[in-house]
């Protein structure tokens, strides 16, 4: 059921690849409460993905690759973006992560550090390029939304989560600092929310990530959030309901990051 949180206003969305990711759904949602924006990836990530379905699903979208790492591309996505659609953007989603320790499997304490500087530059540093080049644009209207997806393994050890840990834990630092900044100056609001495991083609390249996955749908007592229901709980922060959130990392993981431990786990450890 739609209920039009979004008409009239307009966004950016980075990161959508394919049917699994969350900025695919939040694209749809977004389309459907009314919302109109651009789509952005990497141009290998445009090869790679369908997000010229997604863009004609969304009303025939625009998108506009980028490397998001790159200042000159961000300038680009944002004087584009308010130009096809008219005006200032309410609305911003950075769905954007990679390792390449994690995807060729070199270990944290083994790292490569050329490849540990590319994850912090790609995952985290980006949102803040992201941040500034609008800010530098004056690219936002006041009262808009900024939101990164973030993971519970920037405050938690996760084996096999890897640098990608470290570039989480920037990430949410970043939305808190850029937060306090851009709320004085414009009354953005920045915020970072913490998914569940989730069936992604990014998270399935970690290693271990069935076993994260079914883990915490046993020590959650909701139980796993999905991508749509991700895609649910970032229109309500992109939405006029949340105009006083900001600076958060917000837990969105059916309970898990509360949880001790759970019955149905004691359960199961005492019966091995």
């Amino acid at each position: 059921m739609a209920y039009n949180l979004l008409k009239g206003k307009k966004g950016i969305i980075f990161g959508a690849l394919d049917e699994k990711s969350m900025a695919w759904q939040v694209a749809l949602k977004c389309h459907e409460e009314g919302a109109v924006f651009t789509l952005s990836n990497a141009p290998i990530a445009l090869r790679m993905g369908k997000i010229n379905e997604l863009a004609a699903q969304c009303g025939n979208t625009q998108v506009i690759g980028a490397d998001a790492t790159s200042l000159e591309d961000l300038e680009q996505v944002f004087s584009k973006s308010m130009e096809l659609l008219g005006g200032k953007i309410d609305f911003v989603l950075h769905s954007i992560g990679m390792s390449p320790n994690v995807r060729k499997k070199i270990p944290y304490d083994d790292t490569n550090y050329d490849n540990f500087l590319k994850t912090l530059d790609i995952s985290a540093l980006s949102f803040h390029k992201v941040l500034q080049t609008a800010t530098k644009l004056d690219a936002l209207n006041e009262w808009a939304s900024v939101l990164g997806l973030s993971y519970i393994a920037a405050q938690r050890v996760f084996p096999g989560y890897n640098d990608m840990a470290d570039a989480k834990s920037l990430l949410e630092s970043i939305a808190r600092s850029f937060g306090y900044q851009y709320g004085f100056k414009k009354k953005v609001r920045v915020n970072t929310i913490s998914q569940s495991p989730t069936l992604t083609t990014a998270g399935s390249g970690v290693e271990g990530f069935n076993a994260f996955f079914h883990y915490a749908e046993k020590m959650s007592p909701l139980g796993n959030a999905t991508a749509e229901e991700c895609a649910n709980y970032c229109i309500a922060l992109f939405s006029d309901l949340t105009r006083k959130v900001t600076m958060q990392n917000l837990f969105h993981d059916g309970g898990f990051s509360f949880t001790g431990v759970s019955t149905q786990l004691v359960e199961q450890l005492i019966q091995e």
